[in-house]
């Protein structure tokens, strides 16, 4: 009885892959899978009619309550056919040592199948009796035997294999490890930094998969040796073939799709190109197009690819495996949520650099003075703007704030005259103005870092109280900073004013001194300023 109730219990379930009456049926539904008697993994009946108050599922669960009540002894007497007549209907039942496990009657057979009660009972006999004599086979003792042999075979098999790949992956791992060492391989030296030893890793992986491969087939080989883990073997295969069908039939429906996201993709790469070759035309002067820079090409470029690129992925994701999947719909949610908010802020930043790089407000190389920093860009980023100062420091200010504040831009203008650089002295009314725009200017033509090419020109800003505003203009030679460029000239300014005896100095007046502070005519042109030809007539006698 224990044998018995094994069995069933392992083996006495219901056909996942067809059902039958008679003979068997294709593509069962759900309810006539549950009328099918299934022994061994072998179909035997399917019980359609009503017998007595019991129907199909029920009378096949009556029989598997039959078969647990039997005994081990009564599998050594074959399958035996009895006529009888019940509940007013001709029938067939089968016994096994005298004992009924089944009844079949004329309204389980299939129109289709064409068959009399005489000749399907013949068949659902045969199928018993055959199942019967496999049971007592598998639970003798040779096949026993027999199956713990090529079991034992099998394992050894197994192992074997499995450290022959464990060792020819040690090797190949040295292998791979000594051409890395020699800058050898598919990949630039280079980016081995961020990409390691990618061949390793693939080795490794492919040799995993095959050990559970290999462990995958061993445990369903060995488990189908026995009568006892039969049914776990099959179902391991089952499921497997089941796995590989569902991955088959994926990738099957979904080379359309992948076929039209590689079109779009080309075509997308293709036109990215194409805007590439116009672009690198326009930023070297061969073409011109109105509202296009050389120094906005850049952004333009990125702009546009990134806004190409995006609607192609929006034209592509319907057709992407998956799509319509609870996931992707997750993670476009996810990301959605991200973008809203995080891009408060940055789009702020962003499309204030924007605004700088298409007003073309500064960019880098140019010497800029924003708020209280002067110094030169190094970067404009989508961000933010870097600027490099006088004492060699990186000052970073967000787009935002350099966008709501002001810039002056020293280099804009400057063209090949060099950057204008401004200075002021005040110096009071006793010296004469002609001498001091001259000894300003000689202070210019001694600075080595100017652009001597250029004139300097002196400027007279204010006529203060008690002195003279006096601003001087040079221009710098290239790439120099304003601070070590009026470091030079200030001290040249101081030498040339000692030299001629003028002092740098703004008197304030606490009283109106008894004598006019004024400068004589005879020394309106003290040295090192220089007289014209004709003299000056007085403006009053």
């Amino acid at each position: 009885m224990s044998r018995w109730l094994a069995l069933l219990l392992l083996f006495n379930v219901l056909s996942v892959s067809q059902s039958w009456a008679a003979e068997p049926r294709m593509e069962p539904t759900e309810q006539e899978k549950a009328r099918t008697l299934v022994l061994l993994h072998e179909p035997i009946v399917m019980l359609q009619a009503k017998f007595g108050r019991l129907d199909g599922a029920a009378r096949v669960r009556l029989v598997k309550e039959r078969l647990m009540q039997m005994k081990a002894s009564d599998l050594e007497e074959p399958v035996t056919l009895v006529s009888a007549r019940r509940f007013g209907q001709e029938t067939r039942e089968f016994l096994v040592n005298g004992k009924r496990i089944l009844v079949l009657v004329e309204g389980d057979l299939e129109t289709l199948d064409e068959l009399s009660l005489d000749q399907a009972s013949e068949l659902v006999r045969a199928r018993l009796d055959k199942v019967r004599l496999k049971y007592l086979e598998l639970h003798s003792t040779p096949y026993l035997l027999k199956a713990g042999g090529m079991a034992l075979l099998a394992s050894l098999l197994f192992f074997g294999l499995t450290w022959l790949l464990q060792r020819g992956h040690r090797r190949v791992r040295r292998w791979l490890a000594n051409r890395l060492l020699q800058q050898k391989g598919l990949i630039p030296h280079q980016w081995r930094q961020v990409a390691g030893n990618v061949e390793a890793r693939l080795i490794g992986l492919v040799t995993l998969l095959v050990i559970f491969m290999l462990t995958y087939g061993w445990l369903t080989y060995v488990l189908a040796l026995f009568p006892q883990t039969r049914a776990w073997s099959e179902r391991l295969g089952d499921s497997l073939f089941e796995l590989c069908g569902d991955m088959l039939e994926g990738m099957i429906a979904a080379m359309p799709g992948l076929v039209t996201v590689l079109l779009i993709v080309l075509i997308t790469r293709f036109f990215i190109r194409m805007l590439a070759i116009l672009f690198d035309r326009i930023e070297h002067g061969q073409l011109r197009v109105q509202g296009l820079h050389a120094e906005t090409i850049g952004a333009t470029r990125r702009l546009l690819s990134v806004g190409i690129w995006l609607f192609a992925l929006t034209v592509a994701y319907p057709y992407l495996p998956g799509a319509d999947s609870d996931a992707f719909k997750g993670i476009s949610v996810f990301f959605g949520l991200m973008v809203t908010l995080g891009s408060a802020g940055i789009m702020n930043h962003a499309m204030s650099g924007l605004v700088l790089i298409y007003s073309r407000a500064l960019r880098p190389g140019d010497l800029v003075q924003i708020g209280e920093v002067e110094g030169m860009v190094s970067e404009l980023n989508a961000l933010s703007t870097k600027l490099v100062t006088r004492q060699d420091h990186e000052v970073t200010l967000p787009n935002a704030v350099v966008v709501g504040g002001k810039v002056v831009n020293l280099t804009r203008l400057a063209g090949e005259k060099g950057v204008a650089l401004l200075t002021k002295v005040t110096i009071g009314y006793d010296a004469p103005w002609r001498q001091v725009h001259a000894m300003l200017e000689l202070a210019a033509r001694r600075c080595t870092m100017l652009n001597q090419a250029e004139a300097p020109l002196v400027r007279q800003l204010n006529l203060q109280d008690w002195y003279v505003e006096y601003e001087l203009q040079v221009r710098m030679k290239a790439d120099l900073l304003p601070a070590v460029v009026r470091t030079e000239l200030h001290g040249h300014i101081q030498d040339v004013f000692n030299e001629f005896g003028v002092q740098i100095m703004s008197p304030n007046f606490i009283a109106q001194p008894e004598q006019a502070v004024l400068v004589a005519r005879e020394h309106w042109y003290q040295a090192p300023a220089e007289a014209p030809d004709a003299p000056e007539t007085p403006a009053r006698k």
